[in-house]
């Protein structure tokens, strides 16, 4: 009886241990059809195999010119009763770097699986699979641009976004991302259907959610992927410089005199500061230059000072009665700049009002409007864009005629 005990208690660890049964270390090799015919829509077989030891099993697909796919490299296995399977779907992982992933040509194949135990033996066994495909194009990214590939997202107007150009010979499924300095990946296009075309997507250099990125070396790589199974990724680089965002704040107003007769000067003393981390571009009138309440800010000196592209600011000073719509709201507008236009950047075309400087614009506006009483009030524009700490400083100003 104890013999009998210290045979099975032996046995059952050899079996455990894979080191002492006579199974055999590669067995039951099959594929579950003999044909594939791939269309796009999943169709797959699959390859099962048995190992009746712990093994490191190695699946290939060979093809009639010899040339090997490798679809599992050494993979671990634990000796099992139960069958390993792999699904075949006619692709292959090529190592390439762009053409990642291959959809395999027509053409007979031998499936083989290398098993190789620890102790080193080794066992081999192969199976026929034809493949039967379109045998399309893949699709491959063509003439990938990015322009500028320096941007610089600050909302000055100035390269804040950078067009990504790219043609496709095929419709693919396509995913951008961009990756950080540091090495984060941040989504920006997400599984979109792409036709045999010229495509072109713009990056603000923020993430999808509005934040702006910091200032560095930025990847964008692009991922095709048709409905064979072709995948091809290729990357490029584009930088951001100067990144910020631009915020200005008054932070003094005042208006006199408070009760003037119909003809008269009111005269709006403002002060600004650039809070923001970034220069703004601003464009005159100058501090000091006078109005009339007849005037608009696109109607003066022959239409020069026109509202421009979003990347501009100006200070302007508004009141009640003026029902206007956005294109007609603070019809007095200045620049904000502590320097005098002979000293602007561009002399007086247009100036940077430079973070941390502060200034003072005097803004004039002769009364022209038979109102009694008009409420004045001063606010940050940005062009095209918004109207900032509206409506601040609001005081009424008695008009006598």
């Amino acid at each position: 009886m104890i013999r009998w005990l210290l045979r099975t208690i032996i046995l059952t660890a050899c079996v455990a241990l894979s080191g002492c049964t006579n199974s055999p270390l590669l067995s039951s090799v099959a594929v579950s059809a003999p044909t594939l015919s791939p269309s796009g829509a999943g169709e797959s077989v699959t390859i099962s195999y048995t190992v009746g030891q712990n093994a490191a099993v190695t699946v290939e697909l060979v093809d009639a010119n010899g040339v090997r796919y490798l679809l599992r490299d050494k993979v671990e296995r634990t000796a099992s009763p139960d069958a390993y399977q792999l699904r075949i779907d006619g692709t292959a992982p090529t190592g390439d770097a762009v053409l990642q992933q291959r959809a395999l040509p027509s053409g007979d194949y031998q499936a083989v699986v290398t098993a190789e135990s620890s102790s080193g033996q080794r066992a081999s066994a192969q199976v026929a699979l034809a493949i039967k495909s379109a045998d399309t194009p893949v699709p491959m990214i063509e003439n990938l641009v990015a322009f500028p590939i320096t941007i610089s997202p600050n909302a000055d107007g100035r390269n804040d976004v950078t067009e990504i150009t790219y043609q496709l010979p095929v419709t693919a499924t396509v995913d951008i991302s961009i990756i950080t300095p540091d090495g984060k990946t941040l989504p920006f296009i997400t599984g979109e259907e792409s036709g045999p075309q010229v495509h072109r997507q713009v990056w603000n250099g923020k993430t999808t959610d509005g934040q702006i990125l910091p200032n560095g070396p930025y990847t964008y790589t692009i991922r095709a992927q048709d409905l064979y199974g072709n995948i091809v990724v290729t990357s490029d680089t584009i930088t951001i410089a100067d990144s910020g965002q631009p915020e200005a704040t008054i932070t003094y107003s005042y208006m006199a005199p408070q009760a003037l007769l119909l003809g008269d000067v009111l005269t709006v003393t403002i002060r600004i500061e650039n809070t923001g981390t970034v220069p703004i571009r601003t464009y005159g009138p100058a501090s000091g230059y006078e109005y009339t309440t007849n005037d608009v800010f696109s109607s003066i000196a022959d239409g020069k000072y026109t509202a421009k592209s979003g990347g501009f600011w100006r200070i302007g000073v508004d009141w009640d009665a003026n029902s206007g719509g956005a294109a007609k709201r603070y019809p007095y507008r200045w620049a904000m700049t502590p320097r005098t236009p002979d000293q602007w950047k561009i002399p007086f075309v247009e100036d940077e009002f430079l973070p941390g400087e502060r200034c003072e614009v005097v803004a004039r506006i002769k009364i022209l409007q038979q109102e009694n009483k008009m409420g004045f009030y001063v606010g940050l524009i940005q062009d095209g864009v918004g109207f900032f700490q509206d409506k601040s400083g609001r005081t009424i100003i008695k008009v006598g005629f």
